[in-house]
C-alpha cells in the first residue's frame, strides 16, 4: 500500500451544521493539513463526531463550505472511515476482506496478495478463517481497519476507535495506527481519551458546544494551553 499526499488540506470555511433548533456546529473556520495525525477532542456533544463525517464527506454543512485541495466539487475516492462500533458481515474475518477489497475495485489478481498483507499489517494472521463476529471487541475493530485499508487510503478518519476496548486492545490498535501513519496516510481521529490524544497527536483540535476552542500543535496543546477553557478540560473539569 501506498498514500502519496493529495487532495489536502481539508479546510472548512464558516461552516455550520444545524439540526433543527440545535447547532451542533457554528462557524468553525479550520484546515487539516497532511503531516502527523490531526486529533479532534472534546467533551461529549462537542461536536466531533460531526466535524469528523462532514471532514469526510458523509454529511453536508448547513452554511458554508469544505474544500480538499483546495477543490470544493467532487471528493477524493482514495478516503476511508473506521467507526466506534463496525459492523461485521456474517462471513470470515477474509471473507470480510474479499468484500472489501472487490469494494474497492482492487483487480482480482492482485486480491490474495492484498488480503495478506493486511491480515498482517492489522495483526490477524491465522484469524482469516475465523468468523467475524466471533472475534474479540478488539480483533474486530482491527478487522474493521484492515476493511477501510482496503480502499489504500490517503486520509483515514477514525471515530472514537478504541472507546470500547480495554488497554490490551487500545494498544494492539494503537500500534496498527502508527504503522499507518509510518506508510504516509494522514490519519484524523475523533476521542474523548486525552491519553490517546497525547499518544498520537501531531495536532490537536478543542471543540466546545459546535466551536473550534484551540487548534495547533498537539506538544504546545498540552505543555501551554492559550485558552482558560483548554485549561479547564485539560485539568479534568466538566465543560458544561
Amino acid at each position: 500500500m501506498h498514500a502519496p499526499l493529495t487532495n489536502l488540506p481539508i479546510a472548512f470555511d464558516d461552516v455550520s451544521v444545524v439540526a433543527g433548533a440545535v447547532t451542533v456546529l457554528e462557524c468553525v473556520c479550520l484546515s487539516i493539513d497532511a503531516g502527523a495525525p490531526t486529533v479532534l477532542i472534546g467533551p461529549n456533544g462537542s461536536g466531533k463526531t460531526t466535524l469528523l463525517r462532514i471532514a469526510c464527506g458523509l454529511d453536508a454543512p448547513s452554511r458554508g463550505r469544505v474544500s480538499w485541495g483546495g477543490q470544493v466539487a467532487g471528493l477524493p475516492r482514495r478516503r476511508a472511515i473506521v467507526f466506534q462500533r463496525p459492523t461485521m458481515l456474517r462471513r470470515s474475518a477474509a471473507a470480510n476482506l474479499r468484500y472489501a477489497l472487490a469494494a474497492a475495485r482492487i483487480p482480482r489478481a492482485s486480491r490474495a496478495t492484498r488480503l495478506a498483507e493486511l491480515l498482517e499489517l492489522v495483526g490477524l494472521v491465522g484469524l482469516g478463517d475465523r468468523p467475524a463476529r466471533r472475534l474479540s471487541g478488539g480483533e474486530q475493530q482491527r478487522l474493521a481497519l484492515a476493511r477501510a485499508l482496503a480502499r489504500d487510503p490517503t486520509v483515514l478518519f477514525l471515530d472514537e476507535p478504541s472507546a470500547s476496548l480495554d488497554p490490551a486492545a487500545t494498544k494492539a490498535f494503537e500500534d496498527v495506527i502508527g504503522a499507518v501513519i509510518a506508510r504516509g496516510i494522514k490519519v484524523v481521529m475523533a476521542t474523548h481519551d486525552l491519553g490517546a490524544a497525547r499518544r498520537l497527536a501531531g495536532e490537536i483540535v478543542l471543540l466546545h458546544r459546535g466551536r473550534v476552542i484551540e487548534a495547533g500543535p498537539a506538544a504546545r496543546f498540552f505543555a501551554a494551553p492559550e485558552t482558560a477553557t483548554a485549561r479547564r478540560f485539560l485539568a479534568g473539569e466538566l465543560l458544561v
